[in-house]
């Protein structure tokens, strides 16, 4: 097992997104305790040309962690309610990230960060160096499948329709 490292996240988005499934998201809680979730489920958000993106309103409080060089995670609130966890990626000053949306087991952004302790007192820290979460390589390949991102009814036709999701494809089970 190895910790993914800068130069795994200061790669565009769309090509981090889909390694990113297979790998290993692990958190270490103040106790000790270490959980670890296979990723399952991401979606790419790049720049302020993507409608959907939080960064096409430009940089402002909320999004400036995004236009920060890759490896950072980027958690904010949803509807008042639900952590999300996004992994920055890229060259600094060129805004994107990969929205976690699922791990095996929790399906949704919103299960996956309750579920290992995520908040918001994470945003910012570095998955690089950080000895409180960070994403593993164990050496698993997965497959996977595209499709049109979720919650983005707001963005352009272009940008709600694009295929910047990816899922994997569990194995059959004989």
């Amino acid at each position: 097992m190895s910790k993914l490292n800068k130069k795994f996240y200061t790669q565009d988005a769309l090509k981090v997104a889909p390694q990113l499934i297979g790998k290993l998201l692990v958190r270490k809680l103040e106790n000790g305790e270490i959980i670890k979730y296979r990723i399952t489920e991401v979606e790419s958000y790049c720049g302020e040309e993507d409608t959907a993106c939080h960064a096409r309103v430009g940089k402002t409080n909320r999004t400036a962690i995004m236009y920060e060089q890759g490896g950072l995670a980027y958690i904010y609130l949803c509807y008042g309610m639900h952590h999300m966890i996004n992994v920055v990626t890229g060259e600094k000053d060129k805004p994107q990230a990969v929205l976690i949306r699922g791990v095996e087991g929790l399906n949704g952004p919103g299960k996956l960060t309750k579920a290992m302790n995520i908040g918001k007192e994470l945003n910012g820290t570095s998955f690089v160096t950080s000895d409180k979460i960070w994403i593993e390589d164990d050496g698993y390949i997965a497959k996977y499948k595209t499709d049109k991102r979720v919650g983005i009814d707001y963005a352009t036709e272009k940008y709600r329709n694009i295929e910047w999701r990816y899922i994997m494809i569990k194995k059959d089970v004989k």
